[in-house]
C-alpha cells in the first residue's frame, strides 16, 4: 500500500468490514496502521499552538524531565541510576522526555509508539500517556446482556461504487478478548450502560513488563479503577481529541484525530505483580510529585523564588489538582 491511500479504502477492504469488525481493530487502524494511521504519519501531533491536536506534560518544557529524574533516582533506591538504561517508550519524534536534562543514567533511548520493544539488563521504563493509546473494545448492556460495538463500512449504492461512510453496529458474538472476560462483567448494570474495556493496554503490559530486565517502570497516565469503569462512567470513557477539542464522535476523522480510552488501573496492578513486581502503586501526579520529586522540587523553588516565571508556571500546571495535579496519575513498581 502506497502512502497516499486514505482510511476509507483502507477499511472498505478490511476483511468483515460490510458486517462489522470490533471497535478495538478500527482503533488500530485509524491510529497505527503504518500509511493511514494517526500516529504515523509525520506531523506535529503535541504542542500548544492551533495546529497540535493536545498537550501534555512533556509540552511544558524541562521541568517535568527534571522531575521524573529526581523520583527516578529515589524510587531506584539502593540501585545506582548510572548502572540503568532510560527508555521512553511512546514518545514522540521531536524528543523524548530527558531531551536537555541533565541526568545520572547509563544513556536515554526513545521508542516510538507501535514500534518492537526490547528491554533487557538493568532499566527506567518510563511512558507518558502510552496506555490510554491502545485499542479498546466497547460494550453496551442491550436486553439484558452485554453486546459489543463495531464499526462497519456501508455502501451507498446511489452515488459512485465503492462510496459510502463508517457507522457503529452491534456484532453478532463477543470478540474471543471480551468473551474472556464475560465472568467480570457486572451482571446487574443498567440498560444502555457503555463501557469500553482496554485490553490492549494489559496486552502492552505484559509485552513490556514480561521481558528480562530489572528495576523501576514508571507510567504517566490516565485511568479508572475497575469498579470506577463498571459503576461511574456510563458513557464510556473512549473520546477523541482534534485541535484541542474532545469529542465522542468516534468515527469522524479516522487517522486524522487521536483516540484514547481511560486505563484500568487495576488490570496494570495485577499484570505487574503477575510479573514480579512485588508491590506496585499508583498515585495521582501531584502525589507522585511531592512525595517522590522533592528534592527537584526544592531547587526549582529556590531558585525561581523572587519571580513568577515560566518554569514555576510549568511547576503550576503538574501539580495543581485543577490542571495536570489529579486529572493524571501514577503507576511505579520496582523489579529486582
Amino acid at each position: 500500500m502506497g502512502s497516499s491511500i486514505q482510511f476509507p479504502e483502507l477499511f472498505a477492504a478490511e476483511p468483515g468490514a460490510e458486517a462489522g469488525v470490533s471497535f478495538a481493530r478500527f482503533m488500530e487502524l485509524a491510529l497505527y496502521h503504518p500509511a493511514a494511521g494517526y500516529y504515523a504519519k509525520k506531523r506535529r501531533r503535541i504542542g500548544r499552538d492551533a495546529s497540535t491536536d493536545f498537550y501534555t506534560a512533556t509540552s511544558l518544557g524541562p521541568v517535568f524531565g527534571e522531575l521524573i529524574v529526581s523520583a527516578a533516582v529515589k524510587l531506584l533506591g539502593a540501585k545506582d541510576p548510572a548502572g540503568c538504561k532510560f527508555v521512553e517508550i511512546g514518545a514522540e519524534p521531536e524528543g523524548g522526555v530527558l531531551a536537555g536534562v541533565s541526568h545520572p543514567f547509563a544513556g536515554s533511548h526513545t521508542v516510538a509508539r507501535g514500534q518492537p520493544v526490547e528491554l533487557a539488563g538493568e532499566c527506567v521504563v518510563f511512558s507518558n500517556e502510552l496506555f490510554d493509546a491502545q485499542p479498546c473494545h466497547r460494550l453496551v448492556r442491550q436486553g439484558g446482556a452485554w453486546r459489543e460495538l463495531g464499526v462497519a463500512w456501508q455502501r451507498d449504492a446511489s452515488v459512485a461504487p465503492g462510496s459510502g461512510g463508517l457507522v457503529e453496529v452491534i456484532l453478532p458474538d463477543l470478540s474471543p478478548e471480551v468473551a474472556d472476560l464475560v465472568g467480570r462483567l457486572p451482571a446487574n448494570a443498567p440498560e444502555g450502560y457503555h463501557l469500553d474495556l482496554p485490553l490492549r493496554s494489559r496486552a502492552l503490559l505484559r509485552q513490556i513488563a514480561g521481558q528480562p530486565w530489572r528495576g523501576l517502570f514508571l507510567a504517566f497516565d490516565y485511568g479508572r479503577t475497575w469498579r470506577e469503569l463498571v459503576e461511574e462512567t456510563p458513557q464510556g470513557t473512549a473520546r477523541a481529541y482534534a485541535r484541542h477539542r474532545q469529542s465522542s464522535d468516534l468515527l469522524a476523522q479516522p487517522g486524522e484525530q487521536d483516540l484514547t480510552c481511560h486505563v484500568c488501573w487495576d488490570w496494570l496492578i495485577e499484570g505487574l505483580v503477575a510479573d514480579g513486581f512485588p508491590a506496585p502503586q499508583v498515585e495521582s501526579q501531584e502525589s507522585f510529585f511531592v512525595r517522590h520529586a522533592a528534592n527537584a522540587l526544592d531547587a526549582l523553588m529556590t531558585a525561581e523564588a523572587a519571580r513568577f516565571s515560566p518554569r514555576k508556571q510549568a511547576l503550576l500546571q503538574l501539580l495543581h489538582p485543577g490542571q495536570m495535579g489529579q486529572k493524571f496519575q501514577v503507576l511505579h513498581g520496582l523489579r529486582g
